[in-house]
């Protein structure tokens, strides 16, 4: 592939020591990454940004005039202070330099400029001590010409995402540098689609978005460039979807098994398992490697769905392996596969455990099964992708939970198959139609939204403590009458102890996963945390004479799965745990689900918990415990879920609550998110008819041979990194 002027290394254009700040502070380390650092907004000389409501503590750039210059000696020690007060016409702030009264002579009152620093709080005023700014010149504004004072007067200013050790007026100036060397650059959209859609092609679009004369100039290039965004993520996703259908697989065809399976079911499939079920044998029956996600409710039945899958591998001789996330959840699918199946085509299609904490000895059994190909359903955790595990004859990985693991994961499971495995993907999380065209393009997905019959509704409540703090003794009140009816509870919290936790940390399965620290978070507050909650309940009078005990990821994985043994069988009144049991765990009998500190979890978190209870007939019950106060973000989510069990719904009022950024974020590899534009909350419109003009310029040119540009643009993202981002959930 030919160098593209995107992929030229900063340092070579503005210097070393400039390049280095720009790598450090903001992750931009070539033309293309400073490019794409758009702005944020645009301000105008003659606009100047609202001081009324700056935050404390955060860095911020603000456009404003000199209103008074004050030079005073310090009263402690030597040295003098410049005091340089800015307004808007709406609020005042202060500058401080400290030892800098040299700056009088440019920061006159009337000079207008960017200001930019950290909010700081001196003795209730607001100030900005040592910022960066650019003072706009003079000369223009007062020029003789009328129109060219104009012209000044209504230039938008680019406003760029900044840090503390680079200021907006920096990345404008590095920007304004690129643009004056930048060669031509090939456009990914082709000309005919550029003018079909009225788009300016990439050169142009990225001058004007970075130096407009007026509004519509920037607004024309972020729409084109918003576009040529969506429509080559799009191309790179349904690309990858064609390499992958390139390759050959084994035809694998249900038969006397699965209809002996089915026989002996004892309820009928719902209308969606039956019509995903269909999609799933055709899928398996092709010659191309399935590829295919199974989207829906939490207890709508999508491991029977796997489940059958595995019986139409099994008929030809082949082997399945089902990851999990963790080893409750493997524990788990192993009870569940061998009582399902019942005791003869247990014994003859042997289901095997293989996790990272089995005794050596059974850890040899179940490489030996799985090798021999005796095992034909292999179920586990992390320990499948080890070297030592092989195969006989794989023909299906099931990957529970996409979003627990990376395609590095998912891609060692599928090349340990002689030819390329069938892959099914299951999620409990609803994904937004934008999201899937975004994030899964290159699988086929298939919905379950119909709940099996004799599943009970849940109700759900929100109990906020902020406003009413002694609420909490009725919620264990309540929780003793539910078991007083001979039912069970869990009770979730979102730490093991109380020591203090890097909450975007994820270890083991003791999340919240990054959607936890979500936008809006409350201040700190005292966590709630197994070891306290168990100890208290234990305590708690109206809990006395019930078996309480706690389950977390840190426990060794027999304690785990005999505490979860044990609570499936009635032998535990109360679960307190972490979000261990978020996935999977099926405890018909447990009615109650309390979530501590809810607002500390994310809205498809608190779904998932709640989808624990209610599943055997026993009409559910969830209680989300938050002390985040009324109106607040936080709050919003805690209650959005309280207000509907409909998982599609609350999929989308997610995506409105936190923004893509961390919707995507969770998928992308590296530490900026791979969109810059495109918001899949608001231009799902956008992004159906990229695909749809990408998956036709795919057709009639598979290998991209008329259109060069775009397969080097393609062939630039999908390297390691951006596969990485494309593959995760």
């Amino acid at each position: 592939m030919v160098a593209s002027p995107l992929d030229q290394k900063l340092a070579d254009i503005l210097g070393g020591r400039t390049a280095a700040a720009f790598a450090k502070g903001l992750g931009l380390e070539t033309v293309g990454d400073l490019l794409s650092h758009y702005p944020r907004r645009y301000a105008r000389r003659g606009e100047l940004t609202a001081l009324t409501h700056l935050p404390v503590d955060e860095n911020v750039t603000i456009v404003a005039e000199v209103l008074r210059v004050m030079n005073r000696p310090m009263r402690a020690k030597r040295g003098s202070i410049l005091e340089v007060t800015i307004g808007d016409g709406k609020g005042i702030l202060t500058l401080t330099f400290f030892n800098q009264a040299w700056r009088a002579n440019e920061l006159k009152a009337g000079a207008r400029g960017i200001f930019t620093g950290k909010v700081g709080d001196y003795r209730g005023s607001l100030q900005l001590a040592h910022p960066d700014y650019e003072l706009f010149e003079a000369d223009d504004e007062t020029g003789a010409d009328p129109e060219r004072a104009k012209a000044w007067a209504e230039l938008p200013i680019p406003i760029y995402g900044a840090t503390s050790t680079v200021a907006s007026w920096q990345i404008q100036k590095a920007i304004g540098v690129v643009l004056d060397t930048l060669d031509p650059i090939d456009d990914p959209v082709p000309v005919e689609l550029r003018t079909t859609l009225k788009l300016m092609d990439f050169s142009r679009a990225l001058q004007l978005v970075h130096r407009p004369t007026v509004d519509a100039e920037w607004g024309a290039a972020r729409k084109s460039l918003r576009f040529q965004e969506a429509f080559v993520l799009q191309a790179a996703l349904l690309q990858q979807r064609q390499r992958l259908r390139e390759t050959a697989a084994t035809e694998r065809v249900a038969g006397a098994i699965l209809d002996g399976f089915d026989a002996t079911l004892p309820f009928t499939l719902t209308s969606d398992q039956a019509l995903v079920g269909l999609q799933v044998a055709d899928d398996l029956a092709a010659p191309v490697p399935m590829n295919r996600l199974v989207q829906g409710e939490v207890g709508s039945g999508k491991t029977l769905v796997a489940l059958r899958a595995m019986l139409a591998v099994a008929e030809s001789g082949g082997q399945s392996a089902l990851l999990a996330p963790t080893e409750v959840l493997a524990h788990q699918h192993l009870r569940s596969i061998v009582k399902t199946l019942g005791p003869d085509l247990a014994a003859r299609l042997r289901p095997t455990l293989l996790t990272g904490q089995l005794p050596v000895a059974e850890r040899r059994k179940a490489l030996l099964a799985a090798v021999s190909g005796s095992a034909h359903i292999v179920i586990g955790t992390h320990a499948l992708l080890g070297d030592r595990v092989e195969f006989f004859d794989l023909g299906l990985v099931v990957v529970d939970e996409q979003h627990r693991f990376g395609v590095e994961q998912r891609e060692a499971l599928r090349l340990k198959g002689r030819q390329p495995p069938h892959v099914l993907v299951l999620t409990a999380t609803p994904i937004p139609r934008t999201v899937a065209m975004t994030v899964f393009g290159d699988l086929d997905i298939s919905t379950i939204a119909e709940l099996p019959a004799g599943r009970s509704p849940i109700e759900s409540f929100v109990v906020p403590l902020a406003e009413h703090p002694g609420w909490v003794a009725r919620v264990w009140a309540r929780v003793a009458e539910e078991l007083a009816k001979g039912h069970q509870a869990f009770v979730v919290c979102p730490a093991i102890d109380a020591t203090p936790v890097d909450a975007t940390r994820v270890d083991d399965s003791d999340l919240p996963a990054p959607d936890a620290v979500a936008t809006g978070a409350p201040a700190p507050r005292p966590t709630a945390n197994v070891t306290e909650v168990l100890a208290s309940l234990r305590a708690n009078p109206v809990l006395a004479g019930r078996r309480i005990e706690g389950l977390h990821g840190r426990m060794p994985g027999d304690e785990k799965d005999e505490i979860m043994r044990s609570f499936a069988e009635g032998r535990i009144d109360v679960l307190v745990a972490t979000t261990v049991i978020e996935v999977g765990v099926d405890v018909p009998n447990a009615s109650t689900m309390v979530v501590l500190d809810s607002d500390r979890f994310g809205v498809s978190q608190l779904h998932q918990l709640r989808g624990r209870v209610g599943r055997g007939g026993v009409q559910g019950l969830a209680l989300f415990v938050t002390g985040a106060e009324e109106e607040s973000l936080a709050r919003e989510r805690v209650e959005a879920v309280a207000s509907t069990l409909d998982g599609f719904e609350l999929a989308n009022k997610d995506l409105e609550l936190r923004q893509e950024g961390d919707v995507l974020g969770r998928m992308q590899s590296g530490g900026r998110s791979s969109l810059r534009l495109v918001r899949v909350a608001k231009d799902g419109a956008l992004i159906a008819d990229a695909r749809e003009r990408a998956a036709a310029i795919l057709a009639a040119d598979p290998t991209l041979s008329a259109h060069p540009a775009l397969r080097e643009a393609l062939d630039r993202r999908l390297d390691e990194t951006a596969e990485s981002f494309l593959a995760k959930n």
